[in-house]
C-alpha cells in the first residue's frame, strides 16, 4: 500500500507517522522549504501542543462540528499526543488553562521531534514540490500531479491547512483538490480573529488593555455570545482573548444584525455601580468629572466614556444629576463597538469552513465519495477556540487518517 501525504504540517506530519508506522510506502509532500511552518508560529512561537482535558471537554471547546470530531478526540485523546511526543525526546509542560508546551518553550523542538518520528518511521519526504490535483479513476484515488512530476498511489490524505497565515503555505489549495473531486466546500471564514471597529477611538486607545471585562453580543436582539476575560484595543479594532473566541462564534452570522458591548464593570449591576457613583461624586465634590473616575477606569479610557455619556468634562462632580450618572451607567455597563469587519485571514490564527464533514467518515477521515481519498486538520469545516484545541484537532485527525 501506498499513501501520499499532502502537507507537512502538524496534522499531515502526524498522518504521515501513523501511516508508515502501519506499514505503508508513504510519501509526504510539502511545497514549503521546511516542514510545520504553521507549527512555527503557533503559541507566539512556544507551540501551544494540545489542552489536557477530558475528552468531553474538550469537545465542549470545539465551535463546529464537535460530534464529527468525537470518535477522533476519545481514540486519540491531548495525554495520547502528549505521551507520543514524551516518548520521543521531547519534554511537555502544562500551563494555566491547561494549555501544554515544550518544556523548552521552543516550537522548533516539536517540529523537530515530529519530523523525527516520521524520519525513524520511514516517510520518505519531498520539499520545494506543488501538488497540483489528485487523479482519481472510476471512483478511487489513484495519483497526484505535481509542479515536478506525477505519482501513483493507493491513498492521499489532503493536510494542507486553510488559508489563514498564507505566508506558511496555507493558501486553501485543499479546498481546490476537493472540489474538483466532488466535495462540498464550507465557505471559509476567519476564526480566532481580531475584529476591526468603526470610529476614531480604536487608535486613541490602542494598546490599551483590560481585565475582568464582558465582551457581549447580541444578533437580531438575542445574546449570542457572552465572553468574560482580558481584551485589548488595537489600532484598527480589539482583540485579545475574549475577543477571539467571540469571533470563532459569530462569525457566521450576518455583521449587519450584530450588535457588540463592553461591560466595563461586570461584578457590578447598576444599583451596585450607582451606589459607587453617588459616594465617589460626594467625596470628590469639588472636581472635574474628567478627574472622578480613575478609580474606576484607565486612565486613556475616561474621556472617550465622558463623550459617550455628552456630559461637559469639566461638570463638578458634585453637579451631576442622577439622569447623568444613569448615563454613565449605561456607558460603563454597555459600551458599544461598531463592528466594520474581522480582520483579514492573514491575521486570523485558524479557518472556520473547508471541506463538509458530511460527505468524510468521522471514523477513518475517508472521503465518502472517492475511495482512497482522505482528510485531516483545518482543511475540514472543524474549529475550536484557542489555547491548544485546534492543534489537537490537526494531530487526532492526522492519526486517524494514517491509520
Amino acid at each position: 500500500m501506498k499513501t501520499i501525504v499532502i502537507g507537512g504540517g502538524a496534522a499531515g506530519l502526524i498522518a504521515a507517522y501513523f501511516s508508515a508506522k502501519k506499514g505503508d510506502k508513504t510519501i509526504l509532500i510539502e511545497k514549503n522549504e521546511k516542514l510545520g511552518k504553521k507549527i512555527y508560529i503557533t503559541g507566539k512561537g512556544r507551540c501551544n501542543v494540545t489542552n489536557l482535558c477530558e475528552p468531553q471537554d474538550f469537545l465542549n471547546s470545539v465551535v463546529n462540528n464537535a460530534r464529527f470530531l468525537s470518535g477522533a478526540i476519545y481514540g486519540f485523546t491531548p495525554r495520547d499526543m502528549m505521551d507520543l511526543l514524551e516518548e520521543n525526546g521531547l519534554p511537555l509542560k502544562v500551563e494555566r488553562g491547561n494549555r501544554v508546551f515544550p518544556v523548552s518553550d521552543k516550537s522548533s523542538d516539536v517540529i523537530k521531534t515530529l519530523a523525527n518520528m516520521c524520519k525513524f518511521a520511514g516517510v520518505e519526504v519531498l520539499l520545494n514540490q506543488t501538488v497540483e490535483g489528485i487523479t482519481a479513476a472510476d471512483g478511487k484515488v489513484c495519483g497526484v500531479k505535481t509542479d515536478l512530476g506525477d505519482y501513483t498511489c493507493d491513498k492521499v490524505i489532503v493536510a494542507t491547512g486553510g488559508v489563514s497565515y498564507a505566508l506558511t503555505g496555507s493558501t486553501g489549495d485543499g479546498y481546490t483538490f476537493a472540489k474538483a473531486l466532488g466535495h462540498k466546500i464550507i465557505p471559509p471564514v476567519q476564526a480566532l480573529a481580531p475584529m476591526k471597529i468603526k470610529g476614531d477611538y480604536p487608535a486613541r486607545l490602542a494598546g490599551l488593555s483590560l481585565k475582568n471585562v464582558t465582551l457581549n453580543v447580541t444578533y437580531q436582539g438575542k445574546l449570542v455570545s457572552s465572553e468574560f476575560g482580558e481584551m485589548l484595543f488595537t489600532h484598527q479594532g480589539v482583540s485579545g482573548p475574549i475577543v477571539l473566541t467571540t469571533t470563532s462564534k459569530i462569525n457566521r452570522l450576518d455583521k449587519k444584525d450584530l450588535s457588540l458591548a463592553i461591560d466595563f464593570k461586570p461584578a457590578l449591576d447598576e444599583k451596585t455601580l450607582d451606589n459607587r457613583l453617588i459616594r465617589e461624586f460626594s467625596a470628590q465634590s469639588a472636581r472635574a468629572i474628567k478627574n472622578v473616575l480613575d478609580q474606576l477606569l484607565p486612565m486613556s479610557l475616561i474621556p472617550v466614556v465622558i463623550e459617550r455619556t455628552g456630559i461637559a468634562p469639566d461638570k463638578k462632580a458634585g453637579e451631576i444629576s442622577r439622569a447623568e450618572r444613569q448615563s454613565i451607567i449605561r456607558v460603563l455597563k454597555g459600551f458599544t463597538l461598531d463592528l466594520e469587519s474581522f480582520a483579514p485571514f492573514s491575521e486570523a490564527i485558524v479557518t472556520a469552513g473547508g471541506v463538509s464533514v458530511k460527505e468524510v467518515n468521522p471514523k477513518t477521515m475517508e472521503s465518502k465519495l472517492i475511495k482512497g481519498l482522505y482528510f485531516a486538520g483545518e482543511v475540514l469545516d472543524v474549529d475550536a477556540y484557542t489555547g491548544g484545541f485546534n492543534l489537537q484537532i490537526a494531530f487526532a485527525t492526522g492519526a486517524r487518517a494514517g491509520s
